[in-house]
């Protein structure tokens, strides 16, 4: 079965800083891959912070999201107390979904840690069902 792909974008519309914690190790003593996708979602809920939104379920009303799928791709290991620099950029806008870029890079060198994409839905909480992506994330998004 061949590798998936995931294409980087030129630009990216947000960028913020992690540190690898030792709660982020597995026992090869490199970031496990099922922390990439929590630091993923760290920077995602910093993002969404950096746009005024609470956090990812509180994007107006009760109208917040679900990652519907997730792709991430390893590149290189990073180690306790290393800094990620994490660079995010929306794709693929729809009337109830985007996909969310991502390029987690080693701050010191610019190697690259891992990248992914996270297919997000918006999803009404109080109705249990999907919602159209509000206008004022929209708007915020430059959409």
């Amino acid at each position: 079965m061949p590798r998936p792909q995931l294409d980087l974008p030129e630009s990216f519309l947000f960028e913020t800083e992690l540190t690898v914690r030792v709660s982020d190790l597995n026992y090869g003593g490199h970031v496990g891959n099922d922390r990439i996708l929590l630091l993923m979602q760290e920077a995602r809920v910093i993002f969404y912070r950096s746009l005024g939104f609470k956090d990812e379920i509180s994007l107006e009303g009760t109208i917040g999201q679900i990652v519907a799928d997730a792709t991430v791709l390893y590149k290189s290991e990073a180690f306790l107390g290393d800094t990620l620099t994490v660079k995010i950029q929306i794709q693929n806008l729809t009337r109830f979904s985007f996909d969310m870029i991502y390029l987690l890079e080693n701050k010191v060198d610019n190697r690259e840690v891992a990248r992914g994409k996270t297919g997000i839905v918006c999803f009404d909480y109080s109705q249990r069902k999907v919602a159209a992506v509000p206008a004022i994330l929209r708007a915020a998004l430059g959409h």
